[in-house]
């Protein structure tokens, strides 16, 4: 172990020994060393990749304000893109890492003057304010806000900060990474749990973690998991940032991506609920961190407006917080990877010794002030226990039964990384509680969908143009349309252009209130509706895209009493009884079940069993002659019985007609920033 020993020798003398990294992945019985030199890039295509023999060849320490590369709205606070060019690497068996680790000099580490940087009392204030004026406002479904614990080290900050891996190798379990990074302008040490994503073998994966159970103070208890994974905020928190994923994995893999778990994720406080998502991707490895800058575990949903409610609320930079560590490197075959875990749980410390641990909490519908205040200090114990801060997590108790584990992703690709065993394997309660969360999610995401030939359909050749109204759902009503038969370009709200020659136009989702009339995207989206009824071509209209249609007709729209934000429900759609899952804030009402309009009479399946609010009862859709509207998402993973319902609205929409309508215009395709899906089903 040369490189580690001379890094530790270097640093027992008191002397920089350089840039370098030693990481502990998932699962792993070593310690990886890397060194090298830092460079700083501007954006990520800039990051150079030649090809190379097998091996890791750049760490990059991906910040927060990266998100401005799409287009994003962030707090410039100029944390740069920090990138380690590997000229060095050294696999340590982990025990012997450890003994070198205890063998530096005893050094205590000691913080003075800690504190968060925003108190709980104005916190609270914080989350109240997103949880009425954004979540309440039809912005969005969930949304992150941090805070940041600060506080000094005394002493050498290299030599606190390998202290600090120490403690957290020995005391702390379930980490993807568990790391030290040093480049010379900065140190991050910490444990995060949760993989963004990684690229080996063709395979993409995303790693959604959702919900926080603390372990007692007495040890783990099952009927406490069991309370925990049956509570219904931490199921739909979990939900939702698995919908967010799948718009993620709709963009960077050919078929989207596919649903598998729920797993917990066991660590040495704290146990969460994850899920895996995987799917084949040709990309190059930078495009796909890029296009899935940053988890909407650490941002919200939708992503785009999310950025902007941070930056509102926030208003100050998050550094590295939320952002990434990106590892790239080629495999034996000469092909591009990538292995990225979210920078959560995570110290930085500068030359000076000034810490930073910052902590953020997921607000969705069910949120209080208070309970999310009590999680930023549960997600920040495990860090600050290891720098001294909290007392050492206890010891975990041995012999408890558990919960399901995730499949090896070896058994996915021989180059994927593994998971370690949770205690909590094979208690059938837990595994049964876990199963529950799938059985009503939508099955067209839980089956594998890159392999085997397409049923063939009567949509085959047909064309669909979806105008985005800025919300990634989108993305996966694409894949679905693909999965009828339909050939399906997605263009944003700004640059959806001329919208004949398709054989389906669809008015898609988004954030807001679609009853400001000044409003761009709302003004935009009406054209798209308007045009596509006056030339009687065919319309699917989704949410926000409902929402328009509804008002055009002549329907009022008003607030839901409480908002409809990642809420599954089973409701009666045009004769039949349908599990769907609605994010929406605002609806359209009517007293009766049609409506005669200028575009002929209107069917209404209109809400009688709850959310009335008012005089009309709420519109959960519609539809006349040769167009319909859904105030649900029928392409989200809560509508278990979207893909079917798709199936028999575009079938009445588009399949009737004898001849494709003429192929779309040439060159009307969308930005480099708003990616534009198109092409044949796989």
């Amino acid at each position: 172990m040369p490189l580690l020993h001379d890094l530790l020798a270097a640093l027992a003398a008191g002397t920089d020994p350089g840039p370098f990294a030693m990481i502990r992945r998932d699962g792993a019985d070593h310690l990886d060393v890397l060194t090298g030199t830092v460079e700083t890039v501007t954006r990520l295509a800039d990051i150079d990749l030649p090809p190379g023999p097998a091996g890791p060849q750049v760490l990059a320490l991906v910040p927060y304000r990266q998100l401005a590369e799409r287009g994003f709205t962030c707090v410039d606070d100029g944390t740069p893109l920090e990138c380690l060019r590997i000229g060095g690497s050294e696999q340590v068996a982990l025990p012997v890492a450890l003994q070198a680790l205890s063998g530096l000099p005893e050094r205590e580490v000691v913080c003075a003057g800690g504190g968060f940087d925003i108190d709980d009392d104005e916190y609270a204030r914080t989350v109240a304010a997103v949880l009425r004026d954004e979540i309440g406002q039809g912005e969005g479904s969930n949304f992150v806000i941090h805070r940041t614990y600060t506080a000094s080290i005394a002493g050498p900050p290299l030599a606190a900060a390998l202290a600090v891996l120490h403690r957290l190798l020995v005391g702390e379990r379930g980490t993807y990474w568990t790391f030290v990074v040093h480049t010379g302008t900065r140190v991050l040490v910490g444990a995060t749990p949760e993989r963004h994503v990684s690229v080996s073998d063709g395979l993409v994966m995303m790693n959604p973690i959702s919900g926080t159970h603390r372990l007692p103070a007495t040890g783990p208890d099952r009927d406490a998991l069991l309370s925990f994974l049956a509570d219904r905020k931490e199921i739909d928190e979990l939900h939702m940032v698995l919908d967010e994923e799948l718009k993620m994995m709709a963009r960077v893999a050919e078929a989207g991506g596919q649903v598998l778990g729920p797993y917990l994720k066991e660590m040495a406080n704290l146990v969460h609920t994850e899920y895996l998502l995987v799917g084949r991707g040709h990309l190059d490895v930078r495009d796909v961190l890029r296009e899935t800058m940053f988890a909407p575990t650490v941002t919200g949903s939708p992503l785009e407006n999310a950025a902007r409610v941070i930056a509102r609320h926030e208003r100050r930079g998050r550094r590295y917080y939320a952002g990434v560590l990106a590892l790239f490197g080629r495999d034996d075959a000469g092909c591009q990877t990538l292995d990225a875990p979210i920078l959560i749980r995570t110290a930085e410390i500068s030359p000076t010794g000034e810490l930073r641990v910052p902590v953020g909490a997921t607000l969705v519908r069910h949120s209080t002030p208070a309970g999310e205040t009590a999680e930023t200090h549960t997600k920040a114990a495990g860090i600050l226990a290891a720098l001294g801060v909290r007392p050492e997590p206890r010891p975990r108790r041995s012999g408890l039964p558990g919960s399901a584990v995730p499949p090896s992703p070896a058994a996915l690709s021989p180059a994927a990384p593994s998971f370690e065993a949770p205690s909590f394997q094979d208690d059938p309660l837990v595994v049964t509680a876990l199963a529950a969360r799938t059985e009503r999610l939508a099955r067209f995401w839980l089956r594998d969908r890159g392999t085997g030939p397409r049923t063939r359909s009567a949509l085959d050749g047909r064309s669909a143009l979806i105008a985005d109204g800025e919300d990634a759902f989108s993305g996966m009503l694409a894949h679905q349309l693909r999965g009828l038969g339909l050939a399906v370009t997605v263009r944003g709200w700004d640059e959806v252009g001329d919208t004949t020659g398709f054989d389906l136009v669809v008015a898609g989702p988004g954030p807001g209130d679609p009853t400001v009339r000044d409003d761009r995207r709302m003004t935009t989206l009406r054209s798209v509706v308007t045009a596509a009824l006056d030339r009687r071509q065919p319309l699917l209209a989704v949410c926000l895209g409902h929402q328009i249609l509804a008002d055009l007709l002549g329907l009022r729209l008003r607030r839901w009493e409480q908002t409809c934000q990642g809420l599954s429900r089973e409701i009666d759609v045009f004769g039949h009884r349908r599990r769907v899952g609605f994010y929406s804030t605002f609806t359209a009402v009517a007293a009766h079940s049609q409506l005669a309009t200028p575009y002929g009479t209107v069917e209404l399946d209109r809400d009688t069993e709850e959310h009335r609010g008012g005089p009309g009862a709420a519109v959960h859709a519609l539809r006349g002659p040769g167009f319909a509207g859904l105030q649900f998402h029928p392409e989200s993973v809560l509508s278990e019985d979207g893909f079917e319902l798709l199936r028999e609205l575009v079938g009445e929409l588009v399949g009737g007609q004898n001849t494709p309508r003429t192929a779309p215009p040439a060159g009307t395709g969308s930005s480099p920033v708003r990616s534009t899906w198109s092409g044949t089903p796989a």
